[in-house]
């Protein structure tokens, strides 16, 4: 069995592979047990598969053309109580068409995880914590306040 920092780590990665790969159920399961801070308020996990679904653009390929890069983890974990936290980058690569390949989003993440049953799962998601905007055109689709 991994180590705690290892299973931790795995679980950012695995949600950037969901992503990527157009797999928004799988990627809002991670988040099954977890609250997710949005722009627009707290999330659950059927709050956070409807905003995918609803904004992010699938192409003819059923992914969103785009890599997740997630850097810098800095992982803390208490075993004796069975939480953890990090605190990571992200970066969002898309190439669409004849586009070239480009950043268009970069950002942190602030993550609580518990540990139940001896798996490690995420309980909180910092997901409002944008750096950097690029061209999000053909990434996401405006939403009501016509914000990308």
């Amino acid at each position: 069995m991994a180590n705690s920092e290892v299973a931790i780590a795995n679980l950012l990665y695995r949600y950037a592979e969901y992503v990527d790969s157009g797999d928004f159920e799988g990627a809002a399961a991670l988040f099954l047990h977890a609250r997710v801070l949005s722009r627009d308020g707290e999330l659950d996990h059927a709050g956070v598969l409807a905003l995918w679904q609803g904004r992010v653009t699938l192409y003819d390929d059923g992914t969103p053309r785009t890599k997740h890069v997630i850097t810098n983890p800095i992982i803390e974990v208490d075993e004796a109580a069975g939480t953890g936290t990090c605190r990571s980058y992200y970066t969002v690569l898309q190439q669409v068409g004849d586009c070239a390949l480009h950043p268009i989003i970069c950002g942190r993440y602030h993550d609580e995880f518990e540990r139940v049953d001896g798996v490690w799962r995420f309980r909180f998601r910092n997901y409002s914590l944008t750096d950097l905007i690029g061209n999000l055109s053909k990434h996401l689709t405006p939403d009501q306040r016509g914000r990308a």
